[in-house]
């Protein structure tokens, strides 16, 4: 007899093929059998009408502190997100020392999910997350930003031994696990580093066979340049290379979708192992100290108050991120105006919710930035940036997965925090029909498995993890806008975790089940460390 029986349902192999009507049985952590006529079950569900599929990964994910919170929600069940890579954008929460997590705190600390960064070990870092129980598994990259923050602190040039002491530690968070090594090239410390920084980081993770995944050093202007620096890092290194949340950022480079998509192709013909990953929104979401060049970070928090006290500081920055000789090393400035950026987080809270011009009024927009920094050095916005024909290119190519780069689930973060899976099915698959059932799924569960080695998701089938996303086609989607983001999505009925319903009938069972997935380590690894 199995365990569970998910019976009538349409089951999307994510590996691309048609629905086919049958039943999925699981006993333990795996399907056991799919088909019809199976046999019985402790417990069955009938699912007729609705689709069965694997539980969705998501590639792009700042979930590293989410199990840490006193109340972690299960935001990402709620999506049908059974797995989530986090550590993207060159932040990991470890390795760092007393220093390191005091800068990290002072630059990134929003991203701490309301508790502190400490002085740990990327190992004990996964031992802590696991031992507070994750409501969905996690999968954790080591960040570059960490391990610069670690071995050289804010300084832009590598102090002699630096970068040998960034491999060494980046080959310990390998062998605890590590499931790859990601860039932030737009943010410091991470926008100092060079080529061949960033290939010798790659070396050490090509020892490993694990991923290298990138928020590249510009995604608008020089968006071409940039694209090359990450392909190039890849086939000198020789490692897989994720193209995080693919854009073409600014007003003057919409269009560019086709240019990054043939740029991608071409690699691949190249030998070069490159995907993306695209969230289905047209604005973005980081720190409001990304509107400066990055240079105006070098020596950290401190060093950054000062610069917005000095007017000529002021004055010097805003004159190079106008210049548009400087377009890998300006931020985020030219790109928006001040109409497009949405202040999402800060700790005048009357600013929350309003515009950049709306909080200038009549005054200068870059005297009230910087004004807006010097408040608060972790104020959070909602950039618009994007164009609606470059978003379906990419999402329609087959190199490019669904990912949400979520942020903390609380107050007014983007929306793609608590949506971002049931709006691409809702709106682009079911409403827009920008790609079919088939190939939708394959894009959120496989294309992010095969990527980043999680042997045994993102596919239904005898032996599979038993992961599972139960699906109302007919109903999936999110309300959520940029002002009201923390709406709960709809037409998620079931979701299975490792064999275990912790969603059921669309409300969360409150067993925490997730599992912390240590690439390298094995599945055995994995629930030995769950059953401790």
């Amino acid at each position: 007899m199995y365990e569970l029986k998910l019976r009538g349902g349409t089951v999307y192999d994510g590996l691309g093929s048609p629905g086919v009507r049958a039943d999925v049985a699981v006993t333990g952590d795996r399907v056991r059998a799919l088909g019809r006529d199976l046999g019985p079950a402790r417990r069955e569900i009938d699912v007729a009408g609705m689709a069965i599929a694997p539980g969705f990964i998501d590639p792009h994910s700042h979930s590293d502190m989410v199990p840490m919170m006193s109340d972690p929600q299960p935001f990402k069940l709620f999506q049908g997100v059974t797995t989530e890579i986090a550590g993207n954008c060159g932040y990991s929460a470890a390795p760092m020392d007393d220093a390191a997590a005091r800068e990290a705190q002072a630059l990134f600390g929003d991203l701490a999910a309301g508790a502190a960064y400490t002085a740990r070990s990327f190992g004990a870092y996964l031992d802590d997350i696991e031992a507070a129980g994750p409501t969905n598994h996690l999968a954790v990259m080591v960040g570059h930003h960490t391990l610069r923050l670690r071995a050289n602190g804010m300084r832009r040039k590598l102090a002699p031994e630096a970068l040998a002491a960034m491999c060494t530690l980046a080959d310990e968070a390998f062998a605890a696990g590590a499931a790859g090594f990601s860039s932030g090239l737009i943010y410091t410390p991470g926008a100092y580093a060079d080529v061949e920084e960033l290939v010798a980081l790659g070396k050490v993770a090509h020892r490993w066979q694990r991923p290298y995944a990138t928020h590249m050093r510009d995604e608008s202007d020089a968006l071409e340049a940039a694209l090359d620096e990450a392909i190039e890092i890849g086939r000198r290194a020789r490692i897989p290379v994720q193209i995080s949340h693919c854009k073409a950022a600014g007003r003057p480079n919409h269009g560019k979708s086709a240019i990054l998509l043939d740029k991608l192709h071409a690699a691949r013909v190249a030998g070069v192992d490159v995907r993306g990953d695209v969230y289905p929104y047209l604005a973005g979401g980081t720190m409001l100290h990304a509107m400066l060049p990055p240079e105006a970070l070098t020596g950290g928090a401190k060093a950054l108050l000062a610069r917005m006290a000095d007017p000529a500081e002021r004055a010097r920055l805003r004159a190079r991120a106008e210049d548009p000789a400087q377009a890998m090393a300006a931020g985020l400035w030219r790109q928006v105006t001040p109409a497009d950026v949405l202040i999402n987080r800060h700790r005048d809270t009357s600013v929350a919710g309003r515009t950049l011009k709306e909080v200038s009024g009549a005054g200068d927009a870059w005297e009230a930035l910087c004004s807006l920094i010097t408040a608060d050095v972790n104020a959070m916005i909602v950039p618009t940036m994007m164009a609606e024909s470059d978003l379906r290119t990419m999402m329609a190519d087959p190199l490019i997965g669904i990912g949400s780069d979520n942020g903390m689930p609380t107050g007014l973060d983007h929306p793609r925090t608590w949506g971002c899976f049931p709006r691409f099915f809702g709106r682009y698959v079911r409403q827009e029909e920008v790609v079919d059932w088939p190939e939708a799924v394959r894009k959120a569960t496989s294309a992010t498995a095969a990527q980043f080695g999680l042997a045994g998701r993102g596919w239904v089938g005898p032996g599979a993890i038993a992961d599972l996303c139960v699906f109302d086609p007919q109903n999936v989607g999110h309300d959520g806008t940029y002002t009201v983001p923390d709406v709960k999505p709809t037409g998620i009925v079931y979701v299975v975790l490792a064999g275990d319903v912790v969603v059921d009938g669309g409300e969360f069972t409150g067993e925490r089940r997730g599992r912390v997935l240590r690439a390298g380590h094995g599945e055995r690894a994995a629930k030995a460390a769950v059953a401790r």
